[in-house]
């Protein structure tokens, strides 16, 4: 068994713990006279067995998030690092995929998140300026900081470009993917919700949106979403391909062998490769 600091399970164990944590810690900085979005600076400290853990981590974040690190030191057993963020604008949610963001850094690492926090005067509260920027310029943003890697970022961008915009229908499958990402399945399943409900026939989000019920067990509805794919005029080929595949899956998880088998062969011939191993191993 790998020797680890933070293991899979701990890391799995702990999850739901760190959202709960961020909702508190959010409740108190709003009685305190925090207002939404206001602009913190946020500190934290991850910790280890290890010192090349944490300056590896303190190396990734330092190339992939627009934040302050200082050095590794040793306090007793453990080693340590400590930062800052640049300014975030805090919401509920947003504290809470931060919290997630750097959680899930930590276990890359092998390191784990110890402590956060953020100061902030509630007599001067900086925001956002959404009226001299567009959707656009936060939807680019937000694609930016997912291109970087920095996941948390990415939401707050989109968050506001939907503030702005709230029937733009990419924003929401763009926050839907980092969301998934995050391990918090359900909030991207309804970001894939609204995407559709404003545009039916959103192709991207139907397959996304059925990949992700299949993933979790609903595949009933992973079947509906890929189905009404099919059912649309002038999909792309590749689009196509995909939906016979993952329908064959979701059969399969159905228990129904023989249309799967009929789905993947349809995707095979229209030119997808990959359903040849499925067909192998299960259409004999």
């Amino acid at each position: 068994m790998e020797d680890r600091f933070i293991s899979w399970y701990n890391f799995t164990e702990g999850f739901g713990k760190e959202m709960s944590l961020a909702e508190d810690v959010f409740t108190n900085m709003i009685k305190s006279g925090l207002e939404d979005n206001c602009l913190t600076k946020m500190d934290f400290t991850f910790i280890s067995d290890k010192k090349e853990n944490l300056t590896n981590l303190s190396d990734f974040i330092k190339e992939h998030y627009s934040y302050t690190i200082k050095e590794v030191k040793k306090c007793d057993d453990i080693w340590e690092i400590n930062g800052e963020t640049n300014e975030i604008p805090l919401t509920r949610d947003n504290l809470m995929y931060w919290v997630l963001d750097m959680y899930k850094r930590g276990y890359e690492f092998d390191a784990g998140l110890d402590a956060y926090g953020g100061l902030f005067d509630p007599k001067i509260q900086n925001f956002p300026d959404l009226k001299i920027f567009k959707a656009d310029h936060y939807f680019n943003m937000g694609i930016e900081c997912y291109n970087m890697g920095d996941l948390s970022g990415s939401i707050f961008n989109l968050s506001l470009a939907i503030t702005i915009d709230p029937k733009d229908v990419d924003i929401y499958y763009s926050r839907a993917v980092v969301k998934n990402e995050l391990y918090t399945w359900k909030a991207a399943l309804r970001d894939y919700d609204l995407a559709i409900e404003i545009s039916p026939d959103f192709i991207n989000a139907l397959i996304n949106r059925g990949s992700l019920k299949d993933e979790n067990g609903d595949y009933s509805g992973a079947v509906s979403d890929y189905q009404k794919v099919l059912q649309l005029e002038n999909v792309d080929i590749e689009s196509l391909q995909q939906a016979y595949f993952n329908l064959g899956n979701s059969m399969l998880n159905l228990n129904n062998r023989e249309d799967a088998c009929r789905n993947w062969e349809k995707a095979l011939s229209l030119g997808a490769e990959y359903a040849l191993e499925r067909i192998s191993t299960h259409c004999k």
